[in-house]
């Protein structure tokens, strides 16, 4: 089985500095971290971007950690409407804000050594009649984005989100499908969405969605609540789950997303760790010798 990397999102130490939020990871023996860009944690939108990036690429190699960048940031376009503009918005002059902050995520990947840049669809806009028009702005507005992360070689990792355009794993094979397979598409799993959503358990959702698998995001949740919850707060069984990634081959980061616990982040850094290495030396025990996993 391939060894697991974990890391620890940004967007849920959001009260600290980046500096003090990748020391304290790196302290902690995290693998990497899951750097969401936003005005507090390398903006993607002021000045000398370039600059700063390779500042934190050095800082980040001094901590010996890896990273994935994440766009998941709630107000970084605009301070009034969460995860606004998205990509399915009627304006074009809004869709193409949000391509040139993923266009941004991909320079930013590429110079730090990402593993990959996360992206998501966004909701449906109200006025549509329908989803179609909605799937179309989507795969125009991601084609100059899947042809900036080819060109970088920085693999561009779509996450179904529950409420959005693209919520499930069958969402994410429709889009594949529209914009011809393309191979810098990827898909970030998050495993808290398969015990919210998806039909299969989780552990079944990681073993389908292998092939395409190139960001993973962690936590625990209930079935049919999108609530990121600590640690055995949930229901979800992770020895099996994790036992299913690793045998995978993923290579990636897996990343803990708890963002709406950013007032305790230190706290939660500090116990998923130890919680994530104790349901992985459960592993043989969650499969057994000989099986397929």
């Amino acid at each position: 089985m391939n060894p697991l990397r974990f890391g620890y999102g940004t967007n849920g130490l959001a009260d600290l500095r980046l500096d003090d939020a990748l020391a304290l990871l790196a302290g902690l023996g995290y693998d990497g971290v899951g750097l969401t860009l936003d005005h507090m944690h390398l903006d993607p939108l002021a000045a000398d971007l370039a600059g700063r990036t390779r500042r934190v690429a050095r800082r980040l190699a001094g901590l010996g950690l890896g990273v994935a960048v994440e766009t998941g940031a709630r107000y970084v376009l605009d301070p009034r409407r969460k995860h606004g503009p998205s990509m399915l918005d009627p304006d074009p002059e809004a869709r193409a804000r949000r391509v040139d902050l993923l266009l941004r995520a991909v320079r930013v990947a590429a110079d730090l050594g990402a593993t990959a840049v996360h992206c998501f669809s966004g909701i449906v806009p109200p006025t549509d009649p329908g989803p179609a028009p909605a799937w179309e702005r989507l795969a125009a507005s991601l084609s100059p984005v899947l042809d900036a992360a080819g060109s970088a070689g920085v693999p561009l990792a779509v996450e179904p989100e529950p409420g959005h355009l693209l919520a499930t794993l069958a969402d994410f094979h429709h889009l594949r499908h529209l914009l011809g397979d393309p191979p810098a598409l990827g898909l970030t799993l998050d495993i808290g969405h398969c015990q919210c959503l998806e039909p299969l358990p989780p552990a079944d959702c990681v073993r389908a969605a292998a092939p395409w698998l190139r960001h993973v995001q962690i936590e625990d949740m209930r079935r049919g609540v999108h609530d990121h919850l600590p640690f055995g707060e949930g229901e979800i069984d992770f020895p099996p789950v994790l036992a299913a990634l690793a045998a995978t081959g993923y290579r990636g980061l897996t990343v803990v997303e708890l963002p709406r616990h950013s007032h305790a982040g230190p706290h939660h850094a500090a116990t998923s760790l130890p919680f994530l290495r104790r349901a992985t030396a459960r592993i043989p025990a969650a499969v057994p010798e000989g099986s397929t996993p």
